[in-house]
Formats: structure tokens, sequence, C-alpha cells
């Protein structure tokens, strides 16, 4: 098998918070610009992606656990405050 998708497939991804796996667009792709986590709507930015569930508890985890230190590969902490406010809007908006 070539590993290629087929037709009615869809991508899967693991969340770094909830390491819970969901298709790709009902996660948030994150990049790391600098020292920072920043979060990538379009999926277009450069560099290597993380993924997590775009609610509170999931980012929380992912924080905790230093998992996006990990799966960005940056040897120290990232700062994730803008990453916190989107997904704090997007949460305010869903209610």
């Amino acid at each position: 098998m070539s590993g290629r998708t087929h037709g009615g497939a869809c991508p899967e991804r693991m969340c770094v918070g909830c390491r819970e796996r969901a298709a790709k667009s009902d996660l948030l792709r994150i990049v790391r610009i600098g020292d920072e986590c920043v979060p990538d709507d379009r999926g277009t930015l450069p560099g290597r992606g993380a993924y997590v569930h775009p609610a509170v508890v999931c980012l929380d985890q992912a924080v905790r656990r230093r998992a996006f230190s990990r799966a960005l590969r940056s040897e120290g902490p990232l700062d994730t405050a803008a990453l916190r406010l989107r997904v704090q809007r997007a949460a305010e908006q869903d209610e």
C-alpha cells in the first residue's frame, strides 16, 4: 500500500492535550514562531505543527504536560497567551 489517503478518507491527527484522535478539520493547528505558539487557522504557515482541540480544557492539559514544546521541538517554554485568547474567544462564541 502506498500510504496515500483514499477518496473518502478523512485525515486524522492527535490532540496534544487530551491525546485523542480526531479529524484534522476539528482540530486547531499550532505552529511556533520564535518563542510563541501561534494558531494557524488556514493551515498554511510554514514549519512543524501541533494540533489541539479548540477547547480550554485541552489547551490547559497541553500546557501542563509541556506538550507544545515537545511536539514543536522547542528547547524552552513557549508563550501561549495569544493561543489562549483565541481558544477562549471561540468558546464564548459557541455558547
